[in-house]
């Protein structure tokens, strides 16, 4: 049997130095009211996402299971914050701010193994790396 999800779920690579220094800033700064999972520690078929979308995304997961990815969980991280925080995830889920938030945030995943903290180890595999239908 099943446990019923109470509080959103963000799952990040943890494998990547990059976004573990965003999501222990997130932690320490943000401090929203979700579980926070490398997806390498995370039953993933529970939460209703494949491997290949970790490996391609940072996940918001819903108590009801619905997925947002990218720059759209970074939003509902923020909503999530609250205060001041839910302001600006409220800017980045509107749609004229989504859609050049998501090319950010593809780019800014496409070369996270630049951005501080990153590493080597933080390039994206070949299959998650953005491409046609991505």
């Amino acid at each position: 049997m099943t446990t019923a999800r109470t509080v959103p779920v963000l799952v990040y690579d943890g494998d990547c130095g990059f976004c573990t220094t965003c999501v222990r800033y997130a932690e320490r700064h943000l401090r929203p009211r979700c579980t926070i999972t490398a997806w390498q520690d995370a039953d993933l078929d529970a939460l209703g996402v494949t491997e290949q979308r970790a490996l391609h995304e940072v996940l918001w997961i819903t108590p009801s299971g619905v997925v947002h990815g990218g720059a759209q969980a970074v939003a509902k991280l923020l909503l999530n914050a609250g205060g001041p925080w839910s302001v600006a995830g409220a800017v980045l889920a509107l749609p004229p701010v989504r859609w050049p938030a998501h090319a950010v945030y593809r780019l800014i995943a496409h070369n996270r193994h630049r951005m501080p903290g990153g590493t080597p180890a933080c390039a994206l595999p070949a299959n998650g790396r953005p491409g046609p239908g991505r």
